[in-house]
């Protein structure tokens, strides 16, 4: 399915140029940064905070909390980062646990209800 485990690149600042494979983590700014791992191209941001991304890390790997799903791109990978390793969510998981698109799906008839209710006559 694409890649199956990112080398770890600790860095000061986020390069402008990625590499594919790699996971570079910048705690100055608080966020993890890297190509999307089924091979698109896509580049990956995400931020370490309580309300978004956290990391576990030994010194020698690191684990990412919570999934990470790229509901916006075209490739809609969905996957974990492990001890470095990436666990590719299956087909299911990826529509029973899209945030994206359940928000999208109330947003959707949220917007449904008003359209319907504010038509004039």
């Amino acid at each position: 399915m694409g890649l199956t485990e990112f080398k770890i690149k600790l860095v000061h600042r986020v390069p402008d140029q990625l590499k594919f494979g790699v996971l570079y983590v910048c705690f100055d700014c608080n966020v993890v940064v890297h190509l999307c791992p089924c091979g698109c191209g896509e580049k990956v941001v995400l931020p370490i905070a309580p309300s978004c991304w956290s990391v576990q890390y030994d010194g020698e790997s690191i684990s990412l909390n919570p999934s990470i799903g790229n509901f916006q791109y075209p490739c809609k990978s969905h996957y974990w980062i492990r001890n470095n390793k990436v666990v590719w969510a299956g087909r299911e998981e990826l529509e029973s646990e899209n945030p994206i698109k359940g928000s999208r799906s109330v947003w959707y008839r949220v917007l449904k209800w008003i359209k319907k209710h504010t038509k004039t006559k």
